[in-house]
């Protein structure tokens, strides 16, 4: 939970500011794609984390991190941009789908808003 709120939410900031809420204050297209990046990389580790855990972000259950993790890969799925910019990681999507399984993750990560 604390790399997902000092590391990870540090990475997609300015990004998600200017291509989800287009923040006046966010329109600097050298920091939006330096965020872009970083947020890119981020997810590329919490990709390897979840291919190596098989199933959940510490292990085969479901703990509080994946909460957060869960919320914050909604997040990354959802900001809009084309699908050659964003990497293909295939344990994220694995952990998506289930993560959709759950009815709470339902109801708090809507498939119309980041």
């Amino acid at each position: 939970m604390d790399w997902q709120a000092g590391e990870l939410n540090s990475a997609w900031r300015y990004a998600f500011m200017a291509l989800v809420r287009r923040s006046p204050a966010h329109t600097d297209t050298a920091a939006i794609e330096s965020s872009r990046q970083s947020w890119d990389r981020h997810m590329r580790i919490l990709d390897a984390q979840l291919a190596l855990t098989g199933h959940c972000a510490t292990g085969p259950d479901f703990t509080l991190a994946d909460i957060v993790l869960g919320l914050s890969v909604h997040r990354w799925l959802m900001t809009p941009c084309t699908p050659s910019e964003r990497p293909l990681l295939p344990a994220i999507a694995a952990y998506v789908e289930r993560l959709r399984e759950r009815p709470a993750f339902l109801q708090h990560a809507s498939m119309e808003t980041p």
